[in-house]
């Protein structure tokens, strides 16, 4: 396997982060053309809306996994306990205030991703939360949240069709 440069990722996270990139693509698109009142709007029993759906991915996923665990940032480690459950949008913020959070989010990630190598251990791990630790490199921790938020593209495709029927990628025969 072929070393990174420096600023530059080995070959294996490019491609690993190539992957998270199209998914972070494929959450943004389902999304694209729902109003305030769409994104916000319950439609599981649950209770959790697309926008609650997109500050998760945010907070818990990319800031958590990638700046927390992976970096193991003092501030964003202290800051996690500000936010107990990320699926609640204050009724206050606008939407694109969550959807940029998700941006900005995704941007700090990647300047992490890039920056680690793969077999990088994680700097932090919640026991508290996980256990012993079951994850122990950079690339098992890209694989997780790849796997992750793929899962959580899936659940927005479903609500997205539910909310108006409008379906991301179309099956064709």
């Amino acid at each position: 396997m072929t070393e990174p440069t420096a600023g530059q990722p080995g070959p294996e996270i490019a491609a690993l982060l190539d992957c998270l990139t199209g998914q972070r693509k494929h959450v943004m698109g389902i999304l694209d053309g729902l109003d305030e009142t769409d994104l916000r709007r319950p439609v599981l029993p649950s209770g959790w809306s697309c926008l609650g759906l997109v500050r998760h991915l945010a907070l818990d996923v990319e800031r958590f996994w990638f700046g927390a665990v992976l970096a193991g940032d003092p501030a964003v480690i202290a800051a996690l306990d500000d936010e107990p459950n990320a699926w609640l949008v204050d009724p206050e913020a606008p939407a694109t205030a969550v959807l940029d959070l998700y941006r900005r989010q995704t941007s700090l990630a990647d300047a992490i991703i890039t920056a680690t190598p793969a077999d990088t251990a994680p700097a932090w791990w919640p026991t508290e939360l996980f256990g012993d630790q079951d994850m122990h490199s950079h690339r098992e921790i890209l694989l997780h949240v790849i796997t992750e938020t793929a899962c959580h593209t899936g659940h927005l495709d479903a609500a997205r069709e539910l909310i108006d029927g409008h379906l991301h990628l179309v099956l064709t025969d």
